[in-house]
């Protein structure tokens, strides 16, 4: 909600403010013009010396006349303004969704340390791991879905919540910001994964239920099945999307060794068939990511099929301030005929 000073009759400004400057002037010049005219023919007083008329100073009471002129100039001002009728408006808007549930599910597992997402970058010492490449992508994934109730998942040997479905995004960008390879374990536990998202996504009233699973191994750890996984969501409703990122054949790995850090390299496994079947199984859609670019490419497609339509309503609320000026310019006429019954008085 807004509040702004708005004039609902603007358009009277362009008549009104010519037709003041006119007043001014004519009120500035008339005086003069009258002087003159009468100077013309009227009849000279004759002085020995005019020295002692031009040391007299100017009267208080002829000062206090002009600051009266301001007076009367300043009070049409006002009414002229208050013509223009300033009102103070409050805009309200309403907006009317039931929005998406998002829970995105994050491998922190121990392969997650390839680096072969980030080839952009030649020297392979200052890649990225595919772990840090992801947090990126999903951080401006998550920016883009204001209206939506977003949590994270993260799996490894384990699978836990690290941030339960919520608004604010700011709080969902901190997690993010401290995950960490191998906080989970190093195996790799999709059922279970996929299992914890579900059961936190079970009792949403949203629209509609979303998973996007990001993995890059095969199911070797967990009490749950993927496919079982699968079902349950099937059954709740919760469609998954699931993306296998990594380059395919051998990935790049820093190692630490008695020699200093080495590049080792090792073939990529990533379960595609099992991810392809769990996401069919619920509506969604299976994805592979072998860069930085397509990871992001995928993630803004999903942004794009996941959405809800909003309504947003919009009115305003008008509160009329004419009075604010208009009492000042009474108060001002007021003041001045009063001060002109005083000394301030002008004789014929």
């Amino acid at each position: 909600m807004s509040s702004s000073l708005y004039f609902a009759d603007l358009w009277l400004l362009w008549a009104l403010a010519p037709l003041y400057l006119l007043w001014v002037a004519a009120w500035i010049v008339w005086p003069r013009m009258r002087r003159s005219l009468r100077g013309g023919g009227s009849s000279a007083i004759r002085f020995s010396s005019v020295a002692h008329l031009k040391r007299v100073r100017t009267s208080r009471s002829l000062v206090l006349r002009r600051f009266v002129r301001g007076l009367r100039w300043l009070t049409v001002a006002l009414l002229l303004i208050a013509m223009l009728r300033p009102q103070t408006g409050r805009k309200l808007t309403e907006v009317s969704t039931q929005g998406i549930d998002i829970m995105l599910v994050l491998d922190t597992s121990g392969s997650m340390q390839a680096l072969d997402l980030d080839a952009d970058e030649r020297t392979i010492a200052k890649r990225r791991n595919r772990l840090e490449v992801a947090v990126d992508v999903v951080q401006e994934f998550v920016q883009a879905r204001e209206n939506d109730q977003i949590g994270v998942v993260v799996f490894g040997e384990q699978a836990f919540t690290q941030c339960p479905l919520t608004l604010d995004h700011g709080i969902v960008s901190t997690f993010l910001e401290r995950l960490e390879i191998g906080m989970a374990g190093d195996a790799t536990a999709i059922g279970d994964a996929v299992g914890t998202a579900v059961k936190r996504l079970r009792d949403s009233d949203a629209k509609s239920k979303v998973v996007i699973l990001l993995t890059d191994g095969r199911s070797n750890a967990g009490a749950l099945n993927p496919m079982t996984a699968a079902e349950v969501a099937e059954t709740l409703g919760v469609k998954i999307y699931a993306i296998g990122a990594g380059a395919r054949g051998q990935a790049p790995f820093l190692v630490e060794t008695r020699l200093g850090p080495q590049v080792l390299y090792e073939n990529v496994e990533i379960d595609e068939e099992t991810l392809r079947a769990m996401s069919e199984r619920t509506g969604g859609a299976y994805y592979r990511a072998e860069d930085l670019r397509a990871l992001a490419e995928i993630y803004e497609e999903i942004d794009r099929l996941e959405r809800t339509e909003i309504t947003m309503e919009s009115y305003m609320e008008y509160d009329e301030k004419y009075a604010w000026l208009v009492i000042p310019a009474i108060v001002l006429l007021l003041l001045e005929v009063g001060l002109l019954q005083t000394r301030l008085r002008k004789l014929p």
